[in-house]
């Protein structure tokens, strides 16, 4: 009986289990080829031809160790002229150093002899001032003047910059259309604010210590307030003697007050008023008169 020829049975080959990063084909190939096939081949090449490498001819060899010894020797000097010149710098600036110690000693000598001499000038007025006349007429006039220091009952009005207050501006009025407020007291805002307390009744004033008079200015140096010329720094205290409590009712409820309010609402300025049972103000440091002068007896008869 014929039949179909027996096939042999096919074996059936084990699959092998399929790699963990076979779903990254793409950066497989990159860590297992990190050299491009071009590159590689055109080094194998220049290795083949003798061009990669360090020179091989005797020549090539002179030429890079000389350039080697010329960077070298660009090194050594450049640090030997780092080392001789160091201790000149380091002497001129020891130099400089003292200059300006001696210059701040001169600076601050000079400063004293002033204040010296402001307080002799200061001393002088108000000796002149006390024999010029009847004792209460010159005691008033030095208190009016601010050539002799006054105490007595009046109010304390601290004015300071808001919280978040920033450099900058320039001084102008807050009702000034435009104006870019920074939170800072300005020049400005103190002159309203003495003037109002002058108005109300304020017979001497006083700001962080220092007496004002009739001659005395209210100016802005970029973000400083001088008085007199002398700088000041916030917190700005001011002291008004006078009537406390009708001083201090005049004041709030005068325009400057309002306005100084409305810094306060509008802007963040910090203020703080209070009635004080004494206060003592210093005398200006000096008063110097060179355009008025004095009517004597012989013209007020004339006059």
């Amino acid at each position: 009986m014929c039949g179909m020829p027996q096939q042999p049975p096919v074996r059936s080959t084990p699959q092998r289990p399929p790699r963990p990063d076979a779903s990254m084909s793409l950066l497989t190939n990159v860590m297992d080829h990190s050299l491009d096939d071009g590159y590689a081949e055109a080094a194998a090449r220049k290795r083949a031809e003798g061009e990669g490498g360090l020179p091989r001819t005797l020549r090539a060899k002179l030429g890079l160790a000389a350039g080697l010894v010329l960077a070298a020797l660009v090194v050594t000097v450049g640090a030997a002229q780092a080392r001789v010149a160091a201790p000149v710098v380091a002497k001129e600036r020891e130099e400089l150093i003292d200059r300006i110690d001696r210059e701040t000693a001169v600076a601050d000598r000079l400063e004293k002899s002033v204040d010296e001499l402001r307080e002799e000038v200061s001393a002088r007025q108000r000796e002149a001032i006390g024999h010029g006349g009847s004792g209460d007429r010159s005691e008033l006039v030095g208190i009016l003047s601010g050539a002799t220091p006054v105490h007595g009952p009046g109010v304390k009005l601290v004015v300071d910059d808001a919280r978040d207050a920033s450099a900058g501006g320039d001084g102008d009025p807050r009702s000034t259309s435009g104006f870019s407020d920074t939170g800072r007291v300005r020049d400005r805002d103190m002159q309203r604010v003495i003037n109002g307390l002058w108005e109300s009744g304020a017979e001497a004033v006083a700001i962080n210590g220092q007496r004002l008079t009739a001659l005395s200015a209210i100016r802005a140096a970029g973000d400083a307030i001088l008085v007199d010329n002398r700088p000041l720094v916030p917190p700005y205290t001011v002291l008004a003697v006078g009537n406390g409590r009708n001083l201090s009712d005049r004041f709030q409820n005068s325009a400057d007050g309002l306005y100084l309010h409305a810094l306060q609402e509008n802007y963040g300025i910090r203020t703080a008023l209070s009635v004080e049972d004494d206060l003592r103000l210093p005398a200006a440091p000096s008063v110097i008169v060179r355009t008025a002068q004095p009517i004597s007896e012989t013209e007020k008869g004339t006059s």
